[in-house]
């Protein structure tokens, strides 16, 4: 039974997402603040989080980037703002899904559906250990913790699926617009600088000189591709 986290100031929005999620068999728990959604981010351990992105105390913005900061989690925005230039920043900045206020409930586990199955589609390993070494990284599928010199790294979402990605076909050129369809999936909003954007987020992470990078290099005209040497 999957675990989802609402986090909105609404009351009598909150009451019927949490109602609706239920029927479908979701266990859920809700927040009416984004300090008390954190706390709750800790307790629940959450397979999802629907966000609103106005709260009283927090930013939506800044929330969902301290959410996806703590664990490789995926959010979905809720709000009314309908901006095109609002559901980018939200995607940019970690969210796999941005909804806009009034939405059918329909629509919202339909959404909540394809996001856990996109999230938790990954290759079966054939018995193998499920870890991949790769220099000095340690990226450990199961319990999704990325290790560099034994040292966790904090990745968002997406972040960890190019990672994923780049680690599982070592000398595959990945071109951006396949990074998008992995990361983001077919109906994502924006174009294919997300993908330069996050891979400059993850190269600040991951490099000692991100100019220079030795995990993420830059295969000019075609995309990227997994550099350094595995163990």
């Amino acid at each position: 039974m999957k675990k989802i986290l609402v986090i909105d100031d609404e009351e009598a929005l909150r009451d019927l997402i949490e109602l609706v999620l239920r029927r479908e068999s979701f266990q859920v728990r809700t927040a009416e603040n984004g300090g008390e959604g954190l706390k709750e981010l800790e307790a629940f351990q959450p397979d999802l989080v629907l966000l609103d992105l106005m709260l009283p105390d927090y930013s939506g913005y800044d929330l969902c980037k301290e959410i996806t900061k703590k664990q490789a989690i995926p959010v979905i925005m809720l709000s009314a703002k309908n901006e095109i230039v609002d559901k980018v920043l939200g995607l940019e900045l970690g969210a796999e899904d941005y909804m806009t206020k009034p939405f059918d409930n329909r629509e919202l586990i339909a959404r909540i559906k394809v996001v856990l199955r996109r999230y938790e589609n990954k290759e079966p390993n054939n018995g193998e250990e499920e870890r991949i070494v790769h220099g000095e990284l340690v990226f450990d599928l199961d319990t999704k913790v990325v290790l560099k010199n034994g040292i966790p790294i904090s990745l968002t979402a997406k972040e960890f699926k190019i990672l994923e990605t780049l680690l599982r076909r070592p000398g595959k050129i990945f071109t951006r617009d396949e990074l998008l369809e992995i990361a983001w999936g077919y109906d994502f909003l924006g174009d294919s600088r997300s993908v330069d954007m996050t891979i400059m987020r993850l190269r600040k992470k991951l490099e000692e000189d991100a100019e220079n990078p030795r995990y993420v290099k830059t295969i000019y005209g075609f995309g990227y591709q997994l550099g350094g040497d595995s163990v």
